[in-house]
C-alpha cells in the first residue's frame, strides 16, 4: 500500500509539473532602461496580457541605457530557455550577434522601436517614422512661428527609431521652414533626464537665439522642460517630444513643455505578449491579419508599422496620466 501511495504521489507530481510547464511558457522583454514611467507602463501591459493569455511574461529593465547591459540580459534569457525574447534596443547593431544566438537556440525574437532589426523575427511600431517625426516638426514650427534656432535630442545616436524620427523632422523643417536653423547635429541624451537638463542649459547659454527643442526619448522633454523653468524661458523656448504624461503633467501645464505625441507604451507591452502568443502557437502573422493592439496589419519585410498617435497637450494630459501613462 505504501509503495502504491508513493507511486501515485510521484505520478501526480510528474503530471502537475507537466501542466506547470505547459502553462509557464516564458516571454522575457528587455527594455532600454528600468524604473522610468514609460517602461513602467509597458511592464504593466506585459504582465496583464501575460496573465490574460496564460504566459509567464515579464520585463527586464537595465539600470542604465547601456547596450552591453541589454546583451547581458538577453544572454540570461537564453540561458533560461524562454520561448520568446522581446527587445526595445538601445543599439540595433550591437544586439545583432546575441539575437542571432537566441534564434539559433530556437527562441522567437520580437523587437519594438527598431525597424529592420537584424536577428528579429518581427519588429512592430505603433507610429511610422515619417508620420511621428513630421507631426512633431509641424508643431514645433507652429510654436516657433517658423523661425529661429532649435536643437534635437535623441535617446542615443545608435537608437534607429529615434534617429529616424529626427531625420524626418529635420527634413520636413528644412523643406518647409528655411528660417528655422538646426543647432549642431543631435544630442544623445534623451533617455537621461539629468543629461537632457544639463545639455539644454548649456545650449541655452551658448545660443541666445535658441527657440526650440525637439526631444525624441521619454526623458528628453522632461529634462529640457526643467531647464526652461530654471532659466525662466517659458513662452520663449518651446520643448516638443514624446514623454510620459504622468511625469510631465506639471511641466506641460506650466508651459515648460509645449506638447508632443506618443503612442501607448502599455499597449506596446500588450502587443509584445500578443505576438509572442501567436508565434508560440504557430499562428499566422501576415497581411490582412487583425491583431489586437495593431489592427489589420500590412507587414513590410519583418516590420509591422501602424500609426496610432496620441497628442499630449494641456487638454489631454490629465486623461492620459489617469490611464497610468
Amino acid at each position: 500500500m505504501k509503495k502504491l501511495m508513493i507511486a501515485a504521489l510521484a505520478a501526480a507530481l510528474s503530471l502537475g509539473a507537466s501542466f506547470a510547464a505547459q502553462a509557464a511558457d516564458k516571454v522575457g522583454v528587455v527594455v532600454k532602461i528600468g524604473g522610468i514611467p514609460w517602461f513602467n507602463a509597458m511592464e504593466a501591459g506585459i504582465k496583464e496580457q501575460g496573465t490574460k493569455l496564460g504566459l509567464d511574461a515579464f520585463m527586464v529593465g537595465p539600470t542604465s541605457a547601456d547596450p552591453a547591459l541589454q546583451v547581458r540580459a538577453i544572454e540570461d534569457l537564453i540561458a533560461q530557455q524562454v520561448k520568446v525574447i522581446g527587445v526595445v534596443p538601445n543599439d540595433a547593431k550591437v544586439l545583432e550577434p546575441v539575437l542571432a544566438k537566441a534564434k539559433a537556440a530556437g527562441i522567437i525574437v520580437i523587437t519594438h522601436e527598431s525597424p529592420g532589426q537584424k536577428g528579429a523575427d518581427w519588429n512592430f511600431e505603433l507610429a511610422s517614422s515619417k508620420g511621428f517625426g513630421e507631426a512633431h516638426a509641424k508643431l514645433l514650427a507652429e510654436k516657433m512661428g517658423g523661425k529661429g534656432e532649435y536643437a534635437v535630442f535623441v535617446g542615443s545616436l545608435t537608437v534607429p527609431l529615434h534617429n529616424a524620427w529626427a531625420d524626418a523632422a529635420v527634413a520636413y523643417i528644412k523643406a518647409n521652414y528655411p528660417d528655422m536653423k538646426l543647432v549642431g547635429e543631435r544630442y544623445g541624451v534623451a533617455e537621461d533626464v539629468d543629461k537632457s537638463r544639463s545639455t539644454a542649459l548649456d545650449l541655452i547659454s551658448a545660443h541666445p537665439d535658441l527657440k526650440g527643442f525637439l526631444a525624441f526619448g521619454s526623458q528628453g522633454p522632461i529634462g529640457a522642460g526643467r531647464a526652461i523653468e530654471e532659466r525662466r524661458k517659458t513662452g520663449e523656448i518651446f520643448v516638443l517630444g514624446p514623454f510620459s504624461p504622468g511625469q510631465g503633467q506639471k511641466l506641460i501645464k506650466a508651459d515648460a513643455i509645449s506638447g508632443g505625441f506618443m503612442w501607448n507604451p502599455k499597449q506596446a507591452g500588450e502587443v509584445f505578449v500578443t505576438l509572442a502568443d501567436r508565434l508560440i502557437k504557430g499562428e499566422s502573422v501576415k497581411e490582412g491579419d487583425d491583431i489586437p493592439g495593431l489592427g489589420v496589419i500590412k507587414p513590410v519585410g519583418n516590420d509591422i508599422i501602424v500609426d496610432q498617435l496620441l497628442p499630449i497637450n494641456k487638454d489631454t494630459v490629465d486623461e492620459l496620466a489617469g490611464m497610468g501613462l
